[in-house]
Formats: structure tokens, C-alpha cells, sequence
């Protein structure tokens, strides 16, 4: 359990090896959570496009001071993405207002298309600052920051031992599969078929619920009394205020002008 829980490495660090952190990463893991947080709540406040693309604009430039690959970055939007294009094409037809076109008797309207844009400015925005913020923490990282920000510690225990098993479930998963292939097993329309992978999730929620039993009194028998300690050391430095308070200077005027702006028209 020392991989799950020990601190292998310092905050900040990419987990892929021991060079130096880029110029997001060497800032206090804490207030890069925080503002990450701040910024997605703030910019889903935000009702004008041009300041949604402002606000994108940031996020877009923050991008340039990490680490991160560019091409994984881009298919992680893409994903993402997709989700926006079937909100691109529903909601001018959804949304009333002045109609633009029309197809096959439904009317596409300006005010849905607008609206449409702007969803997805936003989420582009709030995606791209979350990469940019929380690269180069390492999920046990990102668990012991949430711990010391004070969040629910049944919470964090759950983010972290899910990200430790999900790939031992996975693995399980496959295991099965193959036992059943082995077996003769095609999958089919029939009910046979559905019977068997009845069988084979009710096989994997038993062995989960088994696994999870014997971790449990792992941990029992070294000591686990609810929480772990925290053996990693944070300092709060001046530069790290400065960035918070600049952060939060950005993100506010943006919503303020964003009001300004819906007030005077």
C-alpha cells in the first residue's frame, strides 16, 4: 500500500519522470486547485461570448506555461468536443427566437446558435485551465492537496483508492472475458447471451467486494485508524499569494465586465 498512500514524489513533479516542474508547476498545489475551481465557476457565470473568449484566451496562454503535450491535450479537448457539436447542431432548433434558416420544417434560430457558441467557449475554457492547473500532479498528489484543503476525507479515500484499482477491476475484467472465450463463449441477440454477461458483472461485483474486504483488513493489521497521515510538506509562498491574487483580479474583472455589460444593454 506504500505506492497508494506515500508520497514518491515531490508536488508538482510530472509523474512521467524527476525533471523540474514547468512554471504552472512550481506554484503550491493548493492555490492551483483553488483557482482551477474558481475560474470554472466564475466563467460558467459569464453571459457574454466575447468575455468567454477572453476567458478562453487565458486559459489558452496558461497552457503555453506547462508540460503538457500538445497532442494529448488536443485529443482530451476533442473528446470533450464532441459532446458540444450535438449541442452545436440541437439547439438552434430548441432554442426560440429569430429564425436564421429553416430544415425540414424546423426553424433554426440565431439566439440558440449564439447560445450554442457560448456553451461551448466555455467549457473549451474551463477544460483547458483545468489541464493547465492540475498538470503535473500525480493522482496521490492531487489526493493529499484535497486532504489539506479540508474536503471530506471519505471523499479523497474514494478518489484515491479508485484510481489505485480501477485498473486491477479492469484487468479482472479481462480475465473473465478470456475464461469465458475459452469456454466456448460468442456473444449474440439471445438470451443466453445476456444471462452470461448477467453472470459475468455479477462475477466481477463479487470478486470486487472480495478484494475489497482483504485490503481492508490489510490495512487494519498496519495500523489504519480512518485516515492517513500526510508525510509531504506545503509551503504557502509570497510568490503564491501573488498568483492567487492576480488570479482572482483576472477571473473578477471578467465577471464584473460581463455584468457591466448585460446591465447596459
Amino acid at each position: 500500500m506504500s505506492h497508494l498512500f506515500g508520497h514518491d514524489q515531490p508536488l508538482g513533479v510530472q509523474a512521467s519522470g524527476g525533471t523540474a516542474p514547468s512554471f504552472v508547476g512550481s506554484f503550491d498545489p493548493r492555490v492551483r486547485v483553488v483557482a482551477a475551481g474558481l475560474f470554472a465557476v466564475m466563467v460558467v457565470a459569464l453571459h457574454q461570448i466575447e468575455f468567454a473568449v477572453g476567458a478562453f484566451l487565458v486559459a489558452l496562454g496558461t497552457v503555453f506555461l506547462t508540460d503538457l503535450p500538445l497532442r494529448l491535450t488536443l485529443k482530451r479537448m476533442a473528446a470533450m468536443d464532441g459532446f458540444i457539436i450535438v449541442m452545436l447542431v440541437m439547439l438552434p432548433f430548441t432554442t426560440p427566437g429569430t429564425p436564421m434558416f429553416s430544415l425540414l420544417g424546423a426553424d433554426a434560430s440565431k439566439e440558440g446558435l449564439m447560445h450554442a457558441v457560448l456553451i461551448g467557449v466555455r467549457a473549451n475554457a474551463v477544460v483547458l485551465m483545468m489541464l493547465s492547473l492540475l498538470s503535473g500532479l500525480s493522482p496521490v498528489a492531487l489526493g493529499h492537496t484535497l486532504y489539506r484543503l479540508k474536503c471530506p476525507a471519505a471523499l479523497v479515500h474514494l478518489m484515491m483508492f479508485t484510481v489505485r484499482y480501477i485498473s486491477v477491476l479492469h484487468d479482472e475484467y479481462h480475465r473473465l472475458r478470456m475464461a469465458m472465450k475459452l469456454r466456448g463463449f460468442r456473444a449474440r441477440n439471445t438470451f443466453h447471451t445476456y444471462r452470461s454477461i448477467g453472470y459475468l458483472f455479477g462475477m466481477l461485483l463479487v470478486r470486487s467486494l472480495e478484494r475489497a474486504e482483504r485490503v481492508l483488513e490489510a490495512m487494519k493489521c498496519r495500523g489504519f485508524s480512518g485516515h492517513f497521515p500526510m508525510i509531504d510538506h506545503l509551503e504557502f509562498k509570497v510568490r503564491d499569494g501573488m498568483l492567487a491574487v492576480g488570479f482572482g483580479v483576472m477571473i473578477g474583472a471578467l465577471v464584473l465586465l460581463d455584468r457591466m455589460y448585460v446591465f447596459a444593454y
